[in-house]
């Protein structure tokens, strides 16, 4: 799975858990928290959808390398590289 693959169900979460957010407008190294304006429930609601999606189990200890998108992008590859 590519960068871009991984990055496109990204996107679809978050307009999944905010349907309003501009996913073109979030900084690649911006907390995914303030730039989509959602709480910690829902950043916890993306983490539960991305575990769905690709089957990646997320750690809480883990949580905070998903909190930019790059950071996403990047945990995520290295996790289904590993599996």
């Amino acid at each position: 799975m590519t960068d871009l693959d991984i990055r496109t169900i990204i996107h679809h979460e978050l307009r999944r858990i905010a349907p309003d957010i501009d996913v073109a407008a979030i900084h690649l190294d911006g907390d995914l928290r303030e730039e989509c304006d959602i709480d910690s429930m829902d950043f916890l609601n993306l983490i539960a959808a991305l575990h769905q999606r690709l089957g990646v189990d997320v750690p809480e200890r883990d949580y905070r390398k998903l909190i930019t998108l790059n950071g996403a992008v990047d945990y995520l590859q290295q996790k289904l590289a590993e599996a």
